[in-house]
């Protein structure tokens, strides 16, 4: 997303009202993947001024229920947003200092695993995260 039109007819397209808070968040997910709701709060105020918390909670779900930005829940962190939808990629995240990078399925088409017993689901995704301690973080530990 590059431009404030390319975003525009994005949500119409989606049938996603078009605001000035909607702009922003959808520019500040992209600028910054793996975002905290809180995060993404400070970088549109940054831009646009005001704006509740509760603003960017609630347009974040919309966003989210029109698979317009993926809301992922790591184990023991708040959710995180990102644009990239609609593929077939896990997330590597570090234990220590929580940077998170989007991993591509090495299998393929989605789900990209099967499962052993489905139990009569149709499963549409298969979610991974790898956890691990980066560089940095290994680093600094000795």
């Amino acid at each position: 997303m590059t431009t404030t039109d390319e975003v525009d007819q994005l949500l119409r397209h989606h049938g996603v009202q078009v605001t000035a808070q909607r702009l922003a968040i959808m520019r500040a997910v992209s600028a910054r993947p793996h975002a905290t709701a809180d995060e993404l709060t400070d970088d549109v105020r940054a831009v646009i001024g005001s704006i509740s918390r509760q603003a960017v909670y609630d347009s974040l779900g919309v966003l989210v229920d029109k698979h317009l930005v993926r809301r992922i829940q790591p184990a023991g962190s708040p959710a995180r947003f990102e644009n990239r939808v609609d593929d077939n990629h896990h997330h590597l995240i570090c234990r220590t200092c929580g940077s998170t990078f989007d991993i591509d399925c090495a299998v393929g088409a989605v789900p990209c695993l099967t499962a052993d017993d489905d139990h009569g689901y149709e499963i549409d995704e298969a979610e991974v995260i790898y956890w691990g301690r980066c560089p940095s973080c290994r680093r600094s530990t000795t």
